[in-house]
């Protein structure tokens, strides 16, 4: 079914009965689009977009670019549209009363199906679901209804409110059939299609927003798990779960996801895409944001997008549209600023850039205008475009774009401009602009420039008369004089020339509207200025040729009438009902004397009841009272009609109506106050809501175009000079722009009345053509408009200056600046000829003063005589010290803020310098070296470094802890171990040993230790046992592996490494390579500390390269200065030219800059009025700099330029013979001077010598360390590009900080739960061995006890079975705790009783037997009472084991449960441990990858290059692999390594196989040798003992009593012959101290002989001294010296033998008897001095063997041991 599209679409409205032809207007074409429309972009095929423009649905085709339109139905506007999911229909939802939805056939464009009744106003939003057979839509104000349709059925499905606020969106679950979701203003509300029992019902749940801030939402998105994800106001993500906020989603570092609010949301091909208003498209991880949570409190979650583009920089996305081909990447976006864009997402290397497919004007039209010549339109926007369009042609020429924004637009009529080329703009920042409008193609060739385009609109002149946004502009009737009204109450006026020429302006009483010049029929040339107000200005048109000599543009005396608009509509009103009623009184009166006749001429009288009926009145209801708005209400626009009249048409109450106004002839109120009343008006119908916003006419005035505030035109026709407005009745009315927010802003006819132009508040811009489509192209016989040509000469003219600065002077604000600066120069050469005068005044009085003093004393005037009055002076300086105080006051401020100023510069800029760049110049060649600029270690880094201490300290700790728990665990098992030991203890049987022992105390003590080590010996053997047993149960079986060799295989698997690269996708990242943030940092620290140790080191050495500089500086000062005085004394012909004296250049001394003295400050004084004197007019920043350079310069002028070292040149003096005086010098005279001359050239060479060489070794030291710097550069760029890799991995690491600690306290929380259910099991393990092993003790205790009980008997017992009885009796015994009276007695008699029941049962035991029983508790008469009571002693031994045993089986069960639970738990908590360290393994793989993917910076040289491809390299390094030389030759070797140790390992294991064959003949061996060892034990037993005895038993018994007698007596004879020994040990030691006596005197002897050998060597000296001085005179007694010292040598010779035969006699003294040194004496008194003095190499020898003061050196040494 299809319904007939030209019965639905809206149609003109045409007043009935009037003869206006209904296709009075045709729409031409659609020049704008409105961009800021939500969702105003739909793809209906690959080469259709549809979007809404007011009225109309465009259908634009993107290749040829022609527009098809369909109309609404309603005659309002278009709400939205929306394409169906097969692109087969789309939905128009219109606005009005009671709108339509009306499906469409695409490409058929057959109306389909009509929804109706869904809202009341407007549709906001529709949307179809996935499989298209629903449609949800959502209404505007007052309802916001949300309906669901059945739209194949046209029916209502459900309905809702959706908010009681603005809904911008409702959208289908893609995923979840029956989900739907809404959001708008401050919400989002989340709906379910439920079944109840009164059937399907729409069910909202309002999202909660609880901590994040509320938020308008645009966009959102439907994930398939039912979650949902929004956008904010300030960029991020919302993720939305259950109706609240589960995470705030942001990018790394908080930043916003997106510049402003998100718009809209894809889901594409499983990435989440995001269209925001910052003009970028992000694609985002789905899986990602799917599963995002947050860790901590913040709910934030932070994470990057994984693709981006960035459409441009003046680019605002609002919704975008994909290609409906499959596998399309192509997406078609909406520019809020006027764009279209076709946009490639396939984010790869072959993406193509964004391609704006169409431009438009962002927002609405502020100004058109069309041109006087030709088909040309205009228009302005505050986008900052200005724009020309052809009418004719339907296309766009051309666009310029400024500073600010366009806010009205006129065309120069041909008065002014007769080629129709010039255009006037008004902007926002209240300048004019005149733009010149030519056809680039008609210009003259001129090289450097193309001709590009069809039209060009160049800059001829900008002016600013306003400072605010300016809104009208008008030419006169005569094209001389320019108005422009602006928003600040002003008109100004310019005369009309090549260039615009100010004359003047006007105050208005109100921001100007409109600006309307009297045309020519009036004889007057008026200007009538609408202010918005309500205020109408008539001004006379001022003189073009008047001059404004004044300080001021503003015109004063101009013929000025006001008119001020007081409302008259409630009083029409009134009177409307006044009328209305006083009809209706005639009415009725005219009807009650119709029904009087009536009864009269029946010929009846008139009943009582009727004339009462007759005769009541009805009560009126009070009339309308008069309202009169305040605020007035503002005016739209206005004209005139005659001289000092106008029609105004007025908004807001007073709509509705045309008022006819004229000019009060008492023009003496003031215009704000007065009140003008219109003297007439005419009612338009249908305007009370609607008022006219634009009135224009076409050519011949018989048309009156007017725009309404609704977005639609009215045409009404007029009868020729019609100003009374009178036929004004029957208009054509057409809904052209939105309805609601359309307002038609500027309406105008072209030049010639063919075409009719609207431009809107929603961005449309419309042509109309007056003529049936066919007469128009008859009409009109050209396919394109005429641009103007250019004007002659106009390309060799330069661009005029524009003026681009918002807060630029206006020209009135230019004008009085340039009147205050004239005053301020008159003021101030005023001020100069007062002080000329002032100075000449001083002068004088100095001249006075100086005659004075030149008086005699007596007649000298006294200063204070040449005051005139000294009040004078006092009240000069009292003011001069208040001024001071003030000025002091008023700058304290100012003195604070700079000080404070400074203090922040200093502590930025120089307290955080260590140290400054300074530059060290060579003297002789150019270079130079350059300390580095360091900065001081921050805070932070310090910080940093404390933590990496107290980290490394944290881990000792933890080591310590370690150590401490595992030493704890030691402790306990010792712990464990001695009270086992004390239980077995406990548990020895207590032996008793009758008769009384003749052994003393300690001898019986003894025999008790040697029973109680009879005992040990026992537990030992068990023990022994106990061990075999085990040694043997642990014993592995034939094919059982080395443990050493298991232990080395599986240490070679831990560390053999991970081969693999980092970059495969199963690397395992090792435990020493793992890396995390704090660790990163540290690596920081550590590289920043090395980097400001190198520099440090660096700048240090520079520093004091540089002071040894200036140190040589002052050396060479001198060095000159020494040469300059040795050069004097020297002829000219001999002297050699001084070296320059070098001077520091300023950035090797960088600390002098900020060194400044009076002097300084004083030349800056000087420079700076000096400046001022000149009147240079600069800014005050130019001024400071260019001040300080001339100081700088001035000072470097005075000190000097750079010193160079230059090579002394002999001198060029006279080489004639010497001065007169000369000639008359002596032979001695002169060979003296010349002497003096040869020294002085000796000393001058010398000199220049030494300078030369200090110069040359202080550049040699400069070169060298330049040389090092170069290196050490090198080494800090590798260091930085370190540093900045380290730094990328700190960014990333951070990134992953939040997830790595909670997977490792996590990691750490299971190991730690392990390691204590271990340390639980392990210890639960220990106590069960623990009680098995005690068990099994007292079993073997039981079956000792046994044993010992059988041997007692012996053989052949008669008493054998009573005593057996007695043993096995079962007694119930009493445990041993501390109990009340009651409790003792209670347990008493329990006790007793079961005695009495055993005692019963064994009666009745032996009774059974027929033999009479005997009592167990008495011994048996003949019975032996010792083994009775031994019996008795053996059944509690037995009674006790019992208890202890059954004890320790409860303990070990209760202990084996517990080892069972805790193997489970064990069991579970390893398998979460090895999940946690799966997901950290998993995660340090995620780690590792992204930390691969950062580029690392590796400068490589050529030969650093092995990757090579047919002997050269590769263009491209990306296959290569980069490592370290080092690494890459230790893998070659351990490659050779491995090959000998693999060979190594063949040799062990042939080694192994022959140890392993000679082990298995061992063990043969050793049995057959433990078996003949075994036989011949057995021999000797038997030849021992005569039987096999056991050794155990043996080594288990007690001790001999007789032996330990023995023993005794042995002792005693040991103790005499020790007192023995003690006399042998005195006398021995008498002896010793003999001993120590003689070595004291050997040593006094000693000493002597040492002070001979030191006379000798003194001696020895003498002589050799005496025989070097000694002449040729004394030779001949040199052979009795020789012999006398040979005799000296001979002595010392025995001597020294002498004393070798002491030190033998004391080492063999001090030797005897191993014990024997002497003890230790005080020093010995000093020998007198002698003459001779031993060597002191022979004292050192000696005490080497001998301590002087000590004595005997083994003496000396013990004491120091």
């Amino acid at each position: 079914m299809y319904y007939n599209y030209e019965e639905l679409y809206s149609r003109p409205f045409i007043t009935p009965e009037s003869e206006i032809p209904e296709n009075l207007l045709h729409l031409s074409h659609s020049f704008g689009y409105d961009c800021g429309r939500r969702a105003n972009l739909q793809l209906l095929d690959e080469r259709t977009l549809a979007f809404v423009a007011g009225n109309l649905l465009v259908l634009l085709d993107v290749r040829t670019k022609e527009q098809r339109y369909l109309r609404s139905c309603s005659g309002g506007s278009i709400g939205t549209v929306m394409a169906h999911p097969s692109k087969t229909y789309f939905a128009v939802a219109e606005k009005g009363q009671q709108p339509h939805i009306i499906v469409y056939e695409y490409p058929s464009l057959r109306p389909h199906r009509i929804l109706r009744g869904g809202t009341a106003q407007a549709y906001k939003y529709v949307d179809f679901n996935r499989e298209g057979t629903l449609l949800a839509s959502i209404g505007s104000a007052p309802d916001y209804m949300l309906t669901l349709w059945d739209w194949r059925r046209e029916q209502v499905t459900l309905r809702c409110k959706a908010f009681s606020q603005d809904v911008f969106r409702v959208t289908f679950s893609p995923d979840n059939p029956g989900q739907l979701t809404t959001s708008g203003s401050g919400h989002i509300k989340f709906w379910k299609m439920a079944s109840t029992f009164t059937g399907l019902k729409l069910q909202g749940c309002l999202g909660r927003f609880g901590k994040t801030a509320l938020t308008d939402i645009e966009g959102y998105v439907e994930l398939p798990d039912g979650k949902v994800v929004s956008g904010s106001e300030w960029g991020n993500m919302l993720l939305w779960d259950g109706g609240l906020i589960k995470v705030e989603i942001c990018r790394k570092g908080g930043r916003t996801c997106h510049s402003g609010t998100i718009q809209q949301f894809a889901l594409d091909e499983g990435e989440l895409m995001t269209i925001g208003s910052d003009g970028a498209v992000r694609g985002w991880d789905f899986e990602s944001i799917d599963t995002a949570d947050c860790t901590n409190d913040s709910g934030i979650f932070e994470m990057e997008p994984i693709n981006e583009m960035v459409i441009g920089r003046n680019v605002s996305l609002s919704s975008m549209v994909k290609s409906s081909q499959p596998d399309s990447v192509i997406w078609f976006a909406q520019d809020s600023n006027g764009g279209i864009w076709k946009l490639d997402l396939s984010f790869s290397n072959i993406t193509q850039d964004p391609e704006c497919l169409f431009s438009f004007h962002a927002g609405g039209i502020q100004g058109m205008t069309v041109s006087s010549t030709s088909h040309l339109m205009a228009t302005t926007a505050l986008d900052r475009s200005v724009r020309v369009f052809d009418i004719i042609a339907k296309r766009e020429l051309t666009t310029s774009r400024y500073k600010q924004g366009g806010t009205t637009l006129t065309w120069a009529p041909r008065l002014v401009n007769p080629s129709g080329g010039l255009l006037v703009s008004g902007f926002d920042d209240g300048v004019v602009r005149l733009l010149e409008l030519y056809n680039p193609q008609n210009l003259r060739v001129v090289a450097g420039r193309s001709r590009t385009g069809e039209a060009e609109l160049r800059l001829k002149q900008a002016f600013k008369p306003h400072n605010a946004p300016v809104t009208a502009m008008s030419y006169d009737r005569n094209g001389e004089i320019l108005a422009t009204g602006s928003m600040d109450c002003t008109v100004f006026f310019f005369k009309v020339e090549d260039k615009y020429i100010p004359i003047g302006f006007v105050t208005v009483p109100g921001p100007v509207q409109g600006l309307e010049w009297a045309p020519q029929s009036h004889s007057e040339n008026t200007l009538l200025i609408l202010c918005k107000s309500g205020h109408v200005v008539e001004v006379q048109s001022p003189d073009p040729e008047a001059q404004n000599s004044g300080t001021t543009y503003q015109i004063s005396g101009l013929p000025t009438r006001y008119f001020t608009f007081h409302s008259i509509k409630s009083r029409i009103k009134r009177e409307k009902e006044i009328a209305r009623r006083q009809a209706l009184k005639e009415k009725k009166k005219k009807e009650r004397e119709a029904r009087l006749k009536k009864i009269k001429e029946e010929g009846r009288e008139p009943t009582e009841e009727e004339l009462r009926v007759e005769e009541e009145e009805e009560e009126e209801e009070e009339l309308p009272a008069i309202y009169i708005p305040s605020p007035p209400s503002p005016l739209c626009c206005g004209f005139y009609s005659q001289p000092g009249t106008f029609w105004l048409s007025m908004c807001g109450f007073d709509s509705g109506l045309l008022y006819h106004c004229k000019f009060s002839e008492n023009q003496k109120e003031d215009p704000v106050q007065r009140r003008d009343e219109p003297f007439s008006f005419l009612p338009v119908q249908d305007t009370d809501e609607d008022p006219i916003c634009n009135v224009t006419f076409n050519s011949n005035r018989q048309l009156l175009l007017c725009g309404m505030h609704s977005g639609s035109i009215r045409v009404y026709p007029l009868q020729p000079s019609d100003h009374a407005l009178a036929s004004m009745q029957a208009y054509w009315g057409l809904g052209v722009h939105d309805s609601q927010y359309g307002q038609i802003r500027q309406l105008r006819c072209s030049y010639d009345d063919q075409f009719v132009l609207t431009a809107g508040e929603d961005g449309n811009i419309f042509s109309f053509s007056l003529l049936p489509q066919e007469e128009l192209q008859k009409a009109l016989k050209a396919s394109k408009a005429r641009v103007p040509s250019p004007r002659v000469g106009i390309e060799m003219e330069a661009v005029a200056k524009d003026i681009e600065d918002p807060a630029a002077y206006s020209i009135e604000t230019a004008k009085q600046k340039l009147e205050m600066d004239r005053m301020r120069r008159e003021a101030e050469l005023r001020k100069t000829v007062r002080r000329k005068k002032l100075a000449e005044l001083q002068s004088d009085f100095q001249q006075l003063l100086q005659e004075n003093q030149r008086l005699p004393e007596q007649v000298c005037l006294h200063r204070t005589e040449l005051e005139l009055d000294r009040r004078f002076r006092e009240e000069t300086e009292r003011m001069t010290a208040h001024q001071v105080r003030v000025a002091r006051k008023e700058l304290a401020w100012e003195e604070e803020r700079h000080r404070i100023g400074l203090k922040k510069l200093q502590e930025r800029f120089w307290d955080s310098l260590e140290s400054d760049t300074v530059t060290v110049v060579a003297f002789q060649s150019d270079h130079r070296i350059t300390t580095y600029r360091l900065l001081a270690l921050p805070e932070r880094f310090h910080q940093l470094k404390q933590r990496a201490q107290a980290g490394g300290a944290g881990g000792a700790g933890q080591e310590r802890k370690k150590t401490k728990l595992e030493a704890g665990k030691d402790s306990v098992k010792i712990t464990e171990q001695v009270d086992s030991l004390a239980g077995q203890a406990l548990l020895k049987p207590q032996v008793a040993h009758p008769g009384v022992s003749k052994l003393a105390g300690r001898q019986a003590e003894k025999l008790r230790k040697v029973a109680e080590k009879a005992e040990r010996a026992r537990a030992k053997i068990e023990q022994r046992r106990k061990e075999w047993t085990e040694l043997f149960a642990a014993k592995p079986n034939e094919n059982c592996e080395d443990p050493e060799d298991v232990k080395a295989i599986r240490h070679a698997t831990e560390n053999m490494g991970d081969f693999k690269l980092k970059t495969a996708k199963n690397f395992t990242v090792p435990e020493h390579l793992r890396i995390n943030a704090e660790k990163k940092r540290i690596q920081l620290v550590v590289l920043e500390e090395k980097i400001y140790e190198k520099k440090t080191n660096m700048n240090s050495r520079i520093m004091a390269l540089r002071d040894a500089k200036v140190r040589l500086v002052s050396y060479l000062d001198s060095q000159i200065q020494q040469l300059q005085a040795v050069q004097a004394r020297l002829a000219p012909n001999f002297r050699y030219s001084p070296p320059v004296r070098p001077k520091l250049l300023p950035e090797e001394t960088p600390e002098r800059k900020m060194r400044y003295t009076r002097t300084t400050l004083q030349r800056y004084g000087a420079l700076r009025a000096k400046r001022a004197a000149k009147k240079l007019h600069q800014e005050q920043d130019e001024e400071g700099q260019s001040l300080l350079e001339q100081l700088e310069s001035q000072i470097k002028g005075q000190e000097g330029g750079e010193g160079t070292w230059e090579k002394p040149v002999p001198g060029t003096g006279q080489s004639g013979g010497q001065p007169e005086e000369d000639a008359g010098m002596t032979d001695m005279e002169q060979e003296s001077r010349e002497e003096e001359e040869i020294r002085w050239l000796f000393e001058q060479d010398t000199l220049l010598e030494e300078m030369k060489s200090a110069v040359g070794q202080f550049d040699a030291e400069l070169c060298l360390l330049r040389h090092e710097k170069l290196g050490l550069d090198i080494q800090m760029k590798m260091a930085d590009l370190r540093h900045v890799t380290l730094f990328q991995e700190l960014l990333l690491l951070k990134d992953f900080e939040k997830r790595e600690n909670s997977l490792q306290e996590r990691l750490s929380a299971r190991m730690e739960e392990e390691g204590d259910i271990r340390s639980k099991l392990e210890e639960c393990t220990q106590q069960l061995e623990v009680k098995k092993r005690d068990i099994a003790k007292l079993q073997e205790k039981e079956k000792t006890n046994m044993a010992t009980f059988q041997a007692s008997l012996g053989d052949n017992n008669k008493f054998a079975d009573f005593l057996t009885r007695v043993f096995k009796k079962k007694i119930k015994r009493v445990k041993k705790k501390e109990k009340t009276g009651d409790e003792e007695e209670e347990e008493d008699s329990d006790e007793d009783s079961d005695e009495e029941s055993e005692s019963e049962d064994e009666g009745d035991e032996s009774g059974s037997e027929g033999v009479e029983p005997l009592d167990d508790s008495v011994c048996p008469p003949n019975c032996n009472l010792e083994l009775f009571e031994n019996t008795v002693q053996l059944r509690e031994r037995r009674l006790d084991l019992e208890e202890l045993l059954v004890e320790e089986k409860k303990i070990a069960d209760s202990l084996k449960k517990e080892c069972d639970s805790l193997v489970k738990k064990e069991k579970g908590v390893h398998s979460a441990l090895k999940a946690a360290e799966g997901e950290l393994e998993l995660f340090n793989r995620e780690k590792q990858q992204k930390l691969n993917e950062l580029d690392v910076v590796v400068p490589l040289r050529l030969h650093q290059i092995e990757f090579v491809s047919g002997g050269k390299v590769p263009p491209c390094l990306d296959p290569a692999l980069v490592l370290n030389k080092a690494s890459l030759g230790a893998l070659q070797e351990r490659i050779k390594e491995l090959q000998v140790e693999k060979s190594h390992q063949r040799d062990l294991y042939r080694q192994a196989r022959q140890q392993h064959v000679q082990l298995i003949h061992d063990r043969r061996d050793m049995e057959a040798k433990i078996q003949a060892l075994e036989s011949r034990c057995e021999q000797l037993m038997l030849m021992k003992f005569g039987k096999l005895v056991d050794l155990e038993a043996l080594q288990t018994l007690s001790g001999n009593r007789t032996l330990e007698e023995m023993r005794q007596d042995s002792r005693v004879r040991e103790s005499a012959y020790t007192q023995e020994l003690k006399l042998w040990e005195a006398k021995v030691l008498e002896k010793r101290q003999e001993v120590t006596e003689v070595t004291r005197h050997h040593t006094k002897r000693l000493l002597v002989m040492n002070d001979f050998l030191e006379q000798k060597k003194e001696m020895e000296d003498k002589l050799n001294t005496r025989q070097k001085k000694m002449g040729a005179q004394f030779h001949g007694r040199r052979r009795a010296d020789e012999e006398e010292q040979r005799r000296l040598q001979e002595l010392v010779e025995s001597q020294a033998q002498e004393a070798e035969a002491l030190r033998k006699e004391i080492f063999l003294l001090s030797r005897k008897g191993g014990h024997m040194l002497p003890p230790s004496q005080p020093p010995l008194p000093p020998l007198p001095t002698l003459a001779i003095r031993p060597s002191g190499s022979r004292i050192n020898r000696l005490s080497r063997h001998f301590r002087l003061g000590g004595g005997h050196p083994s003496t000396s040494s013990q004491g120091a041991d």
